[in-house]
């Protein structure tokens, strides 16, 4: 039988969200432990998984406790579960993530949240040179229909070095390569929702096996590792 999210996880939060203070979280810190223990369960369920089509080398779960020290927010606590999953470097790139919020706001992300600097010219200049194989991952319907198209932060107009009126600028300009699925909180909680992660995620092969080649070879096609 799968793992599952219990309600009793996203009931949690939501008492956690009008309560967001450490008397509060004291009092209930045995639930939220008891909580704890079958997301991590929960996700290493899906890191098994992963690993039936995907070389992954670690999870990483987030912890609850919030860094208070640079936000306006002073809440302690975060009102959501989330947890990463790191493909083994350095021929495997990209990444996964899975975050487990109520009120429908609950999502998976694949792809390069801050590429390095390297990396991220590498990549820009990849686009500029040929974008076709780039087209034809996110125009492929079953890819699509899962994943949409990329989303994250650009640049307003042109990278430095890089010309506005490229017909590939609207890649080019991406600072993030990213992809988001969202779910609503009865998807969460159903039997099938480990099987549908696992499944989008297997989808994002594509784009992974592409970026990987990208990132470890340079723009003649050496490898570089």
């Amino acid at each position: 039988m799968n793992p599952k999210i219990s309600k009793e996880t996203l009931d949690f939060f939501k008492a956690l969200e009008k309560n967001n203070d450490r008397d509060w979280f004291n009092e209930h810190k045995p639930e939220f432990k008891k909580i704890e223990k079958d997301v991590k369960t929960f996700y290493n369920a899906v890191l098994k998984s992963l690993n039936e089509h995907d070389d992954v080398d670690k999870l990483k779960m987030f912890r609850i406790y919030r860094d208070v020290r640079f936000s306006k927010d002073k809440s302690p606590y975060k009102t959501h579960f989330g947890g990463s999953f790191h493909r083994t470097k350095p021929k495997l790139r990209g990444g996964y993530y899975l975050h487990i919020q109520p009120n429908n706001e609950s999502f998976i992300a694949t792809g390069f949240w801050e590429p390095a600097p390297a990396d991220l010219l590498r990549i820009r200049k990849e686009f500029e040179m040929d974008d076709t194989e780039m087209r034809s991952i996110l125009n492929n319907k079953s890819f699509s229909n899962i994943w949409g198209t990329f989303v994250g932060d650009e640049v307003k107009s042109a990278p430095k070095g890089f010309s506005k009126d490229h017909k590939a600028i609207d890649l080019i300009k991406k600072k993030q390569y990213i992809f988001i699925k969202k779910y609503t909180d009865s998807q969460v909680l159903s039997d099938g929702f480990i099987d549908d992660v696992n499944q989008s995620f297997k989808a994002i092969r594509p784009y992974f096996n592409y970026m990987s080649d990208v990132l470890t070879t340079d723009l003649n096609g050496v490898s570089l590792i």
